[in-house]
């Protein structure tokens, strides 16, 4: 049975909280960017990148979290997952950290609302992603009739954020991180059949692609190996901008693993109809 503090989870106050995390966050993240970091590697073979303003970053957000709703589950990057009940907050501290290192500001702390049903899967409400170098954060909720994406830019100039129109593959700019993570893989020739046909390409960007393609400048974002911190906080954005993100299949993303979202319904559909042909 949901706890009481469950129970009085809504927009408005889901948004008050999500708005102290992120900000409590930017606190520990800005003072250490394009400064000198200790960088280590969470994989023995290859290169994973963790650093000191990761791991603090999602240790505050955990015991904040812990004190206001200590019933709710919490998943994070960093530190794994704690079970609770009724809802889940998912946490990215640093999603992008090559970025991070690297001096680029195309990083963000990506946090997550989720309601668990009674089967134990997860339904997405919320999502803020906040880039706070750059001062920029977005916000999505969907629950209901009460869909609203948005982005506050400089903290305080609000604007509603739409998907654009674009139901030709051969109209499109896609996006990706990093189109080499497709090479060598089962799904080489998927990707390529698929940028092949677009107008325009663009590779780096993370989290931040799909804001873009929120705000309406960006048509389709396709990944794999998301995890499930990786894609929480922004499917509540890109749906309540009107757009469409699904794994490959086109079922619910909120684990992570493949991921396609486009700004056009038909667009998205004709994806997946590529991908599964």
């Amino acid at each position: 049975m949901m706890t009481e503090l469950a129970q009085e989870m809504n927009e408005a106050s889901a948004f008050v909280f999500a708005n102290e995390l992120a900000d409590a966050a930017a606190k520990i993240t800005l003072p250490m960017f394009r400064q000198p970091l200790d960088v280590s590697s969470k994989m023995q073979h290859g290169f994973d990148p963790v650093t000191k303003a990761d791991k603090d970053a999602e240790q505050k957000l955990r015991d904040m979290i812990e004190a206001r709703y200590p019933d709710h589950a919490i998943l994070g990057e960093e530190f794994g997952f704690k079970s609770g009940t009724g809802y889940q907050w998912t946490i990215d501290p640093i999603d992008g950290t090559r970025a991070y290192i690297s001096g680029m500001p195309s990083w963000g702390t990506l946090i997550a609302l989720s309601k668990i049903t009674d089967d134990g899967s997860l339904t997405s409400l919320m999502g803020v992603a906040d880039q706070p170098f750059i001062q920029e954060r977005y916000f999505g909720w969907i629950s209901g009739n009460s869909n609203e994406a948005s982005l506050t830019s400089q903290r305080k100039d609000k604007k509603t954020l739409v998907t654009r129109s674009c139901q030709a593959l051969e109209d499109a700019v896609l996006a990706t991180t990093d189109s080499n993570l497709f090479m060598n893989t089962p799904t080489e020739n998927h990707w390529l059949n698929i940028s092949s046909k677009t107008r325009l390409n663009r590779y780096g960007g993370d989290w931040y692609n799909y804001m873009l393609l929120a705000g309406g400048h960006i048509d389709i974002v396709i990944e794999q190996g998301l995890q499930a911190y990786d894609i929480q906080a922004l499917i509540p954005i890109i749906l309540a901008a009107g757009g469409q993100v699904s794994d490959w299949q086109g079922n619910t993303p909120i684990e992570g693993g493949e991921v396609l979202a486009c700004g056009d319904a038909n667009l998205h559909a004709q994806i997946i109809g590529l991908i599964n042909a």
